[in-house]
């Protein structure tokens, strides 16, 4: 259910008295688990992933740049909570009220990173907290460092929530996600009112031995001739490895086998010299049909005035001419220069390449290259590394870090800390932020807006963090700096530059309500269990 704001003074949506007197998540059917890792065995792969080859894919990752930059305002009207009654969730410790003193804080355990493929098949990362939970188990983050905004289809691979985190070190070891729980309307209507996530995660882990070996090693059959072959070898290796580190390769094998199917799709489209071509013309398909079919002189001179008036007469401009299956002929009309550039030799009509894979010629007052290409088949090898790890367990990870609390429902105003790994720069440049140590603010909440997103009620902070590594900040209430506690009462979805001067100065959050609490209370009594 939407909150009610007032923007400038004019009212944007108002609620029915019944509505109000219901809380926004009653009849609605609990959070479903989307699974990140459903099995020991493939959580161990993830955690290979990312402790292989020296942690190189933690070390290389970035930070996540998806929606980090909103234009955000401060509104007159704070969001209305979904239930009458505010509330808190314990922590692993007791809080005080904060002091709001900004100087020598001490920050928490429980923040770190969490790791995962994105949208673009490269590792990167966002900020996230650990949070207290029935199991123990449990970290809270932006929703769209769980959830693929991107492609609106799955949840992000590969995720792992690393405490900690520093420069490739992990000091609590690596938390492989089981289970992600989002708010419904989030994952189905983009709702960024609702952009946070829960996360039960497996025990950690940590390396203590490790064994690697070529693909070589494992493979009798080197080459394959189609890449479902390759494929299955591949998975192969790795239901049987902890990890494999490698790729399938295409590549065009001697002797070259022109392929004449249609429906045969493996093959390389590549350009050829003449003699090449020539060869694939009669291999297997001409000779026969030359032996039947001899055109006559009128034939071939009607077929070249075809060819010829099929010539596109626009600079740059290609026509294909298709020849024997599997092969084909590209003339394109060329600049002056490109031609006068070209061999000529005294007395011959035409000029060519170097290569002899093109050929000029003159045709009414235009210059044309013609070049020659052929279908070759591609077979499929493998290469790369098969990596054994020895993984030992670390414990549960409100046991090696605890776990911050939850607020909800919360007054808006209250004085609140903001803890992550800002990176990347302002809108003028200044890289204040390197996104590998954590990093604080301090401010207090107001009601805020953004435009671009669907987002009527969030809550602000004033902050200098950057939009990339912040992501997913955790906002702490009431934090205890000798304890290094507090509640969770919002995470960072995107920053903004409110005032024009080029650097940002607001971070942005849902308003963390009932709906919050209701997610949170199905991810809390979620367990997930050991990897080893």
């Amino acid at each position: 259910m939407k909150r009610t704001l007032m923007l400038g003074g004019v009212a944007v949506g108002l609620l029915a008295t019944a509505a109000i007197a219901t809380p926004a998540h009653a009849g609605k059917t609990a959070p479903k688990p989307k699974p990140l890792a459903e099995t020991n065995f493939a959580a161990k792969q993830v955690a290979a992933f990312w402790f292989g080859e020296n942690m190189a894919n933690l070390r290389n990752a970035k930070p996540y740049a998806v929606e980090t930059k909103v234009a955000a305002k401060h509104v007159d009207v704070a969001p209305t909570p979904t239930d009458t009654k505010a509330g808190t969730v314990g922590s692993s410790g007791d809080q005080k009220a904060s002091t709001a003193k900004s100087k020598n804080v001490n920050l928490p355990r429980t923040v770190g990173k969490v790791f995962f493929i994105g949208a673009d098949h490269k590792p990167h990362w966002c900020s996230a907290t650990a949070v207290q939970s029935m199991h123990k188990n449990l970290v809270a983050t932006a929703g769209h460092c769980v959830y693929d905004t991107k492609t609106e289809k799955a949840m992000l691979d590969k995720w792992v929530f690393v405490p900690g985190y520093y420069q490739g070190k992990t000091p609590w070891g690596i938390y492989v996600g089981k289970l992600a729980f989002t708010h419904f309307d989030f994952e189905t209507y983009a709702d960024y009112d609702y952009d946070y996530a829960f996360v039960a995660v497996y025990n950690g882990v940590k390396v203590t031995g490790s064994k690697t070996s070529r693909v070589d090693d494992w493979i009798d059959k080197k080459v394959f001739k189609t890449r479902a072959e390759a494929l299955k070898v591949q998975r192969d290796l790795e239901t049987k490895h902890t990890a494999f580190a490698g790729r399938i390769v295409p590549f065009v094998s001697e002797p070259k086998t022109v392929v004449r199917d249609k429906k045969n799709k493996e093959f390389k489209k590549t350009d050829v010299d003449l003699l090449d071509w020539v060869i694939a013309q009669y291999e297997d398909v001409v000779p026969t049909r030359l032996a039947t079919e001899k055109p006559t002189v009128a034939q071939i001179d009607s077929k070249v005035k075809d060819a010829l008036a099929k010539l596109n007469q626009g600079r740059g401009a290609t026509t294909t001419f298709k020849t024997a299956p599997g092969t084909g002929v590209n003339v394109t009309r060329v600049t002056r220069s490109e031609w006068n550039s070209a061999t000529s030799v005294d007395g011959v009509p035409f000029r060519f390449s170097e290569d002899l894979k093109a050929f000029y010629f003159e045709h009414e007052n235009g210059w044309y290259k013609v070049t020659f290409w052929v279908n070759y088949d591609l077979d499929y090898k493998l290469v790369g590394k098969v990596l054994d790890l020895d993984l030992a367990d670390v414990g549960k990870l409100g046991d090696s870090v605890g776990g911050q609390g939850l607020a909800y429902n919360q007054k808006v105003g209250q004085g609140t800390f903001v803890f992550g790994y800002p990176s990347g720069s302002h809108p003028d440049g200044n890289h204040a932020f390197t996104g590998k140590t954590l990093k604080y603010s301090y401010g207090k909440t107001f009601p805020a807006s953004v435009t671009g997103l669907k987002a009527e009620a969030l809550v602000g902070i004033k902050s200098s963090f950057t939009g990339e590594g912040a992501l997913g900040s955790s906002w702490l209430y009431r934090y205890s700096n000798s304890k290094r506690f507090g509640f969770l009462n919002g995470v960072t979805i995107g920053v903004s530059d409110t005032d024009g001067n080029n650097r940002y100065d607001t971070s942005v959050s849902p308003y963390f309500d009932g709906d919050t609490l209701a997610v949170y209370k199905v991810a809390a009594a979620t367990p997930s269990g050991k990897i080893v």
